[in-house]
């Protein structure tokens, strides 16, 4: 069970990135790439619909709304551009991830958590 399910989360990551690229193509109809760039962004966004310290209803947008959405959107894309894009998309991710952009992102985090407990501190003093 628990392989079948780290192979589903494997499947999940790949048709969001597909989705991506599904979204960049130019055979794409607008209406699906509106709705595929919304969905991979909030998939890989850190940020929740619902934040995921809420009991039960935290993890709800994780476990039904994406999958739900994620449907949706290679409905619309269609099955051979989407076969298309999941091809690429798995030989993308099994590439080495970029250290570079790693970093670039905890960067970003870190001057935004800067940012904010200087803020909070001109308005405590």
């Amino acid at each position: 069970m628990l392989e079948h399910l780290k192979a589903w989360a494997r499947s999940l990551r790949r048709d969001v990135y597909a989705i991506y690229l599904a979204s960049r193509d130019p055979r794409t109809p607008w209406y699906a790439k509106a709705l595929a760039l919304a969905v991979a962004a909030y998939a890989l966004s850190p940020v929740d619909l619902i934040p995921d310290f809420i009991p039960v209803l935290g993890y709800l947008d994780e476990l039904i709304l994406l999958p739900l959405a994620i449907m949706l959107v290679i409905r619309l894309i269609g099955p051979q551009r989407m076969a298309e894009h999941r091809s690429a998309a798995a030989i993308a991710l099994d590439q080495p991830a970029s250290k570079s952009g790693a970093i670039i992102v905890i960067a970003i985090w870190v001057v935004l958590a800067t940012l904010a407990a200087w803020a909070i501190y001109r308005i405590v003093t």
